[in-house]
């Protein structure tokens, strides 16, 4: 069961959360997310928040009933082991080379890379990847909590032929350069679907050929009550060059793995063959669908479940199904 802190803490990232997406829907999202940007105060307590969270609360109740470990961190890394240093991307590019040759493309098959892997954490928070030596990590967060972690707005940061950093702010990101991307709970963050496939766009840009985008994203419900939406997103990231080559769902939460195609004609060819009426084009949240009086709703429910301490069954629901909420 969570404690009191635990609920307080998820409370202020959902507001935050909510109270950005009222924003977009108002003034637009593209002004709603730079005033954002702005807003020290929200950013800092937000950042603590978001470190005390993972790393007092998450780290405690990451294990299921069978004591599996389903951290996302954890999970993430132990991915990016199997995939380069186990070399199971071996098979996802003998795969790719079948399709282009079905579809007659020439593509390039020598994936290139060397350890450590380079891995961008973007909204790093605290870096939580830097335990890992065969990882070369670049923590990225709109304001991080330690000075481990750079300064950068990755939707509006410059992406080009290299790297540059001035003091802790990240002022431009190498093109085609990294072996990772990680967006551990970075999407429900981001106000609505558009700006989290820019982000995606983004993620491409920078991924080498064959790279992998890691993402995780929080959904306390059970498999099937938000598998249209997951098609979705596997539809739309495979619309812009991605193939999906892992899927899990825990209890709280949903992992997934895209790999850059070797050419984007391979991830798009799956979306001829395999789209299905219900796949649209979009990066949707369940919040996405709440009007704003149900969004009210919602929140007066959170908070009132914190003044009162009510552990009655239905407020225990809406605490599971908070974001970034790891209640058992």
């Amino acid at each position: 069961m969570a404690t009191e802190e635990h609920k307080e803490l998820a409370y202020y990232i959902k507001e935050v959360h909510a109270s950005l997406r009222k924003s977009s829907s108002k003034i637009g999202f593209r002004r709603a997310w730079l005033e954002h940007c702005k807003n020290e105060s929200i950013l800092k307590k937000y950042a603590k928040c978001m470190e005390r969270l993972a790393t007092v609360h998450w780290d405690s109740n990451c294990l299921d009933k069978s004591n599996a470990v389903v951290s996302r961190i954890q999970w993430s890394a132990d991915y990016c082991y199997n995939y380069y240093i186990n070399e199971h991307y071996l098979k996802f590019r003998d795969r790719e080379i079948d399709i282009s040759q079905k579809i007659n493309i020439n593509i390039d098959t020598s994936e290139q890379f060397s350890l450590p892997l380079k891995l961008l954490d973007v909204g790093s928070c605290y870096n939580p990847f830097k335990m890992y030596t065969f990882l070369d990590v670049l923590p990225i967060d709109l304001c991080p909590a330690n000075n481990s972690v750079y300064q950068c707005d990755f939707l509006n940061v410059v992406i080009g032929k290299e790297t540059i950093i001035e003091s802790q702010n990240i002022k431009q990101l190498e093109q085609n350069s990294y072996d990772i991307v990680t967006f551990c709970f970075l999407l429900e963050y981001i106000p609505n679907s558009e700006l989290r496939i820019e982000a995606c766009v983004r993620a491409y840009n920078l991924l080498k050929s064959g790279g992998i985008l890691i993402i995780n994203t929080p959904d306390s419900k059970h498999v099937g009550a938000n598998s249209k939406l997951m098609k979705c997103w596997r539809y739309t990231l495979a619309c812009l060059g991605f193939s999906r080559i892992k899927y899990e769902k825990f209890k709280h939460m949903h992992c997934l793995v895209f790999r850059k195609s070797l050419h984007k004609d391979i991830a798009i060819r799956w979306t001829t063959l395999c789209k299905e009426p219900i796949m649209e084009y979009g990066l949707f949240i369940p919040q996405d669908f709440l009007s704003e009086k149900e969004e009210d709703d919602h929140t007066n429910l959170d908070k009132a479940s914190i003044i009162c301490n009510n552990d009655s069954a239905t407020i225990t629901e809406h605490f599971d199904e908070l974001p970034f909420s790891y209640d058992e």
